[in-house]
C-alpha cells in the first residue's frame, strides 16, 4: 500500500544574485523569452527575435555593476524568476525581467514586480520605476500597465546588427518607455 505524501512547496525566497548563479540565471531568462520553450509561457519572443535574449558575460555585468541588483527568486531551492535593478538618479530601473515558463500565469510575477518596487524605494528612494520593452509586445505592455505602469510614447531603437540581444524576424522593433511612480508608503 503506497501512501500519499504531500510535498511542502515553500513561497519565494527573495535575495540578490552572486556569481555562481550565471548559468542558472541565464537558462532561465532564455527558457522564458527564446525557443520552443518560451512557447510554454505567454512572455515568449520566439515569433520576433531569434538567438540569445543574454549570455553569462550580460548577466555577470548586471550583477557586478554598482547601483545595480539582480534580483533573483527561489522556490525550493531552484531559481525561478529574476529581475534586474539599477538605480539611475531619481528613478530606478527594471530589466532582466523574467519568469520560469511553467509558472507564469501564478501571480509570480505579480509578487517579483511588487518585491522590485519595494526594494528600490527602500534602497534608493527613488520616486519612479522606469523600463524599456519592444513596442509590439501588445499583451505584454497590457499586463505591465494593469500593475501601475504607463506608456510615454517615448522610443528608442532596437539594436538591429547587434546579436547579444537576438537576430530581428521583422523590421519595426522598438523599445518604449513604460513609467510608473512609486509612492512612498506613510509611516
Amino acid at each position: 500500500m503506497h501512501r500519499a505524501v504531500a510535498t511542502a512547496t515553500t513561497g519565494p525566497t527573495f535575495r540578490d544574485a552572486t556569481d555562481a548563479d550565471v548559468d542558472a540565471l541565464v537558462e532561465l531568462i532564455e527558457s522564458a523569452y527564446r525557443g520552443d520553450s518560451s512557447r510554454a509561457g505567454w512572455t515568449t519572443e520566439a515569433d520576433i527575435l531569434k538567438g540569445q535574449r543574454t549570455d553569462a558575460e550580460g548577466v555577470l555585468e548586471v550583477i557586478k555593476a554598482p547601483d545595480s541588483r539582480l534580483l533573483t527568486v527561489e522556490r525550493d531551492g531552484t531559481i525561478v524568476a529574476c529581475c534586474q535593478l539599477e538605480h539611475r538618479g531619481e528613478h530606478a530601473y527594471f530589466g532582466m525581467f523574467a519568469v520560469s515558463p511553467a509558472l507564469q500565469g501564478e501571480g509570480l510575477g505579480k509578487a517579483v514586480i511588487a518585491e522590485a518596487e519595494r526594494a528600490a524605494r527602500s534602497a534608493w528612494g527613488v520616486s519612479e520605476m522606469h523600463m524599456t520593452v519592444i513596442s509590439v509586445r501588445d499583451d505584454l505592455i497590457a499586463w505591465y500597465e494593469r500593475r501601475g505602469y504607463r506608456r510615454t510614447g517615448r522610443m528608442t531603437p532596437f539594436p538591429y546588427g547587434d546579436d547579444r540581444f537576438g537576430v530581428p524576424q521583422r523590421d519595426d522593433l522598438q523599445f518604449e518607455l513604460l513609467v510608473k511612480p512609486l509612492v512612498q508608503p506613510r509611516a
